[in-house]
């Protein structure tokens, strides 16, 4: 089993900036892609930003050029800058890893229990 903490969450003003992180632990042999997901009241679940373990990424149009998504693989972490945040960011964010377990176990997708993030107006 894969466990995933995520952390920095919190309460900032409009056009602030803030990280989350999130490390992965447990019964690890690789991961593959690891990633933010953030869910607003009322909303659903929504991708925010994804890396690769060769450190490709993607973003949602709504956070391209303001969040930056980066990882360490030595130490199974990865990180989601936050800038210039409006309002519309006020979600739960979720950390989600495709890891495997052995050799011989397919990737799995994992999920963290989510962090508040609050942006004030």
């Amino acid at each position: 089993q894969v466990q995933l903490v995520e952390s920095g969450g919190g309460l900032v003003q409009a056009g602030g900036s803030l990280r989350l992180s999130c490390v992965a632990s447990g019964s690890i042999f690789s991961i593959k892609a690891m990633g933010w997901y953030r869910q607003a009241p009322g909303k659903q679940r929504e991708l925010v930003a994804v890396i690769t373990n060769g450190g490709s990424t993607n973003y949602a149009d709504s956070v391209k050029g303001r969040f930056t998504i980066s990882r360490d693989n030595a130490k199974n972490t990865v990180y989601l800058q936050m800038n210039s945040l409006k309002p519309e960011d006020t979600a739960v964010y979720y950390c989600t890893a495709e890891a495997s377990s052995d050799y011989f176990q397919p990737a799995m997708r994992y999920w963290g229990k989510g962090t508040l993030l609050t942006v004030s107006s």
